[in-house]
C-alpha cells in the first residue's frame, strides 16, 4: 500500500474513530489539511485560538467519551494550546496532540517555529512520539492512541516532521492495535476490603469520575451507605438516588452532609484521588479505615494513607466485591435525612436576588427547561461551585469544568466541542465574564458552524472567586475588578445574537427565547446580572480550612486586618 505521510495520519486517525480534529493551519501542516478534505469521517474544524483548540477536544471526549484531536503548527500553535492539554493531563482526558514538527531533510538551522517541542510538552502528558521515517507514521499514531486510553486517560503528543507528510511511502504498516485485557483484582486485597466493609457501622463511599460505568447504584444500596463525589464526578452516582449525598463531604459541604458523613465509620473511596479542588483544599480527611481504589497505583494512598490500596479499574474492582458483601437492610432514618438535607440546600439556593439573578433559580430553570441530557460547561471559579451545588445530574458527561488545572475561559470553546460531539444534547456554557474575554470569540466558530448552543454570560464585573477571597482574607480587592466592556456590541460583531437578564423575575421569558432561537439552529448569548452575594459552599469551607491551618498568631492577624479594614471602609 503506497500513501503520504497525510495519509497515513487520515488513516491512523479513522481506524482510532478520532472524528474531530481542532485547530489552525501553517506552512508545516497544509499537505495534512488537504488529506482531511479527502476524509468522510474525520471532520476538521477552525478554531479562533489554538488554547480553545484543546479546551474543545477535551470536551469533545468528556461529552461523547469518543477521543479528539488537537492539530497544531510547530512552536506557537503548541505553547498557545498548552493550557488545554495540561487540563487534560489533570483531569484524566484522553486526547491525541498532532504537533507537526520542522524538516528533517535538511541540516539547516534555525527554521521557522524550531523549538524542542516534545520537552516542551512531555510535563503535560502521558507520552512523546516522533516518528523518524514515513514508514513509521501509522504504527506510532495507533501505540500513542492505546496509550492515552490506557489506565489513567490523559493526552498524547506525536510530532511529524513536515517533510514526512509530502511524500509518499511503499511499506506502510496499517495493522491494529491488540485491546488490553483487565487484570483481576487481587484476592486478598478484595477480601480484606469485603471483610472491613462487612464489619463497619456506616460506610462512606466517595468516588469519581475514574468510578463512572462501575454498578455504584447496587453497590451503594448493598453497603446502605451514602455517597460523595468529587466534583469531576459529579452525576458518576444518580443524584436523585435517596443515598447521593453530595459533591464533598467535609469543610466544603453543606452541614447536613458533613454531619451525616462524620457518623461514617470506613471510608470507600473509588476512582478518586483527593486532589485539592475536590476536597475544599484538602479539607476532607477520610473517616475512619480507607479503603482506595484506582486505576493509576500512584494515586492509592498519596494524600492519605490507605489500610487497603487496590490499583484496579473500578467496574472490574466493584463487580468482584459485589457477591463478597452482606446485604444491609434500608435505612429510612439515613435516607430521611439526606432528603432533608438537599431539599434544604436546595431552597437556601433559590432564594430570590434582591439585585440580580439568583444563581440557584437560574440553574434550576435551565434543567427544567432542557431536561436531563444537557451539558453544562463552566469556567473556573464560582460558576463552577455554583455548578456543583445547584444542579442536579443523573449521569457522567454532563458536567464539564476545568477542576485540577482550573484553566480560565474553558467554558465557550467546551461548549462548542461538547456540541460538535453530542449534536443531540442541549449544550449550556456558564461563562464567567473575566473568562470569556479570554476565548469568547470562538462565538465566532460557534456561529460559521451554526452550533445551537446557549452560552449565559455571569456578568458581576469581577474575578468574582478571587475576589470573594480577597474580601473575606484581607478586606479589599486587588487587581480583581474588571474593566467594563459591552457584551452585546462584542456579539454582533461576530454575528450572534445577545439578551439580557437582568432579574429573576425575567428568568422563564429569557431562557424560552434563548431556547426558541438555539432552535434555529445557531448560538445565542445571555447576559446575566448574576448576584455572587451568597458565598458558596466551596469558599467558605476553603476559608475556613486554610484560616485553621494557620498558627494562632498569624490566624488573629489576619482576621484582625481584615475586620479593621471593613470598618475603615464602612
Amino acid at each position: 500500500m503506497v500513501m503520504s505521510g497525510a495519509e497515513l495520519v487520515i488513516r491512523a486517525l479513522e481506524d482510532e474513530d478520532i472524528r474531530l480534529t481542532f485547530g489552525i493551519p501553517g506552512t508545516h501542516n497544509i499537505e495534512l489539511y488537504d488529506a482531511l478534505l479527502e476524509s468522510d469521517r474525520v471532520r476538521p474544524i477552525l478554531v479562533t485560538d489554538e488554547q480553545s483548540a484543546s479546551f474543545m477536544a477535551d470536551a469533545a471526549w468528556r461529552a461523547s467519551g469518543v477521543m479528539a484531536c488537537v492539530n497544531v503548527v510547530p512552536g506557537a500553535g503548541l505553547t498557545h494550546a498548552l493550557s488545554g492539554i495540561a487540563e487534560a493531563f489533570m483531569d484524566a482526558v484522553p486526547m491525541l496532540v498532532l504537533g507537526c514538527g520542522i524538516r528533517t531533510d535538511s541540516t539547516m538551522a534555525y527554521q521557522l517555529h524550531d523549538i524542542d517541542q516534545r520537552a516542551l510538552v512531555a510535563p503535560v502528558t502521558k507520552g512523546t512520539f516522533s516518528p523518524e521515517r514515513g514508514e513509521d507514521i501509522y504504527p506510532t499514531i495507533r501505540r500513542a492512541c492505546a496509550l492515552a486510553r490506557a489506565g489513567r486517560p490523559g493526552p498524547v503528543f506525536v510530532e511529524i516532521p513536515a517533510n514526512l507528510y509530502l511524500f509518499r511511502f511503499g511499506k506502510a504498516e496499517v495493522r491494529g492495535q491488540k485491546a488490553e485485557v483487565e487484570a483481576p483484582v487481587p484476592a486478598d486485597l478484595l477480601e480484606r476490603a469485603a471483610a472491613l466493609l462487612a464489619n463497619a457501622r456506616r460506610p462512606l463511599l466517595y468516588v469519581g469520575l475514574g468510578a463512572a460505568g462501575a454498578n455504584l447504584i447496587a453497590l451503594a444500596e448493598r453497603l446502605e451507605s451514602p455517597v460523595a463525589t468529587t466534583f469531576q464526578g459529579k452525576g458518576v452516582f444518580p443524584e436523585t438516588h435517596p443515598l447521593a449525598l453530595w459533591p464533598g463531604y467535609g469543610a466544603s459541604a453543606p452541614p447536613f452532609a458533613r454531619k451525616i458523613a462524620a457518623d461514617c465509620d470506613i471510608t470507600l473511596a473509588i476512582g478518586c484521588r483527593f486532589g485539592e479542588v475536590a476536597t475544599g483544599s484538602y479539607g476532607a480527611p477520610p473517616r475512619g479505615p480507607l479503603i482506595h481504589v484506582d486505576i493509576d497505583p500512584a494515586a492509592v494512598g498519596r494524600n492519605y494513607p490507605a489500610d487497603v490500596g487496590i490499583a484496579a479499574d473500578s467496574r472490574t474492582f466493584v463487580s468482584a466485591l459485589l457477591p463478597l458483601l452482606p446485604k444491609r437492610s434500608v435505612d429510612k432514618e439515613l435516607r430521611a435525612a439526606i432528603r432533608g438535607g438537599r431539599e434544604d440546600v436546595a431552597r437556601e439556593l433559590e432564594e430570590p436576588s434582591r439585585k440580580g439573578v439568583s444563581p440557584g433559580r437560574l440553574l434550576r430553570a435551565l434543567q427544567e427547561r432542557f431536561g436531563p441530557e444537557t451539558i453544562f460547561t463552566t469556567d473556573s471559579g464560582t460558576g463552577t461551585f455554583l455548578a456543583v451545588e445547584a444542579l442536579v445530574l443523573d449521569k457522567p458527561g454532563k458536567f464539564l469544568a476545568p477542576v485540577d488545572y482550573s484553566c480560565m475561559g474553558y467554558a465557550v470553546p467546551a461548549a462548542i466541542g461538547a456540541k460538535l460531539a453530542a449534536p443531540h444534547a442541549p449544550v449550556v456554557a456558564l461563562a464567567g465574564d473575566g473568562a470569556f474575554l479570554m476565548t469568547g470569540l470562538e462565538l465566532l466558530t460557534a456561529a460559521a458552524l451554526r452550533l445551537p448552543l446557549m452560552v449565559f454570560v455571569l456578568r458581576d464585573r469581577e474575578l468574582a472567586q478571587i475576589a470573594q477571597f480577597q474580601s473575606v482574607a484581607f478586606g479589599r480587592k486587588a487587581q480583581s475588578e474588571l474593566p467594563d466592556f459591552d457584551l452585546a456590541s462584542i456579539c454582533r460583531g461576530v454575528g450572534v445574537e445577545c439578551l439580557t437578564l437582568a432579574g429573576d423575575d425575567a428568568i422563564g421569558d429569557v431562557i424560552e427565547r434563548a431556547a426558541t432561537m438555539s432552535g434555529d439552529g445557531r448560538p445565542v448569548v445571555v447576559e446575566v446580572a448574576i448576584d455572587y452575594s451568597r458565598k458558596t459552599f466551596f469558599t467558605r469551607g476553603v476559608v475556613k480550612t486554610n484560616l485553621g491551618r494557620l498558627p494562632w498568631p498569624d490566624r488573629l492577624r489576619f482576621i484582625g486586618r481584615a475586620v479593621a479594614r471593613k470598618i475603615g471602609a464602612s
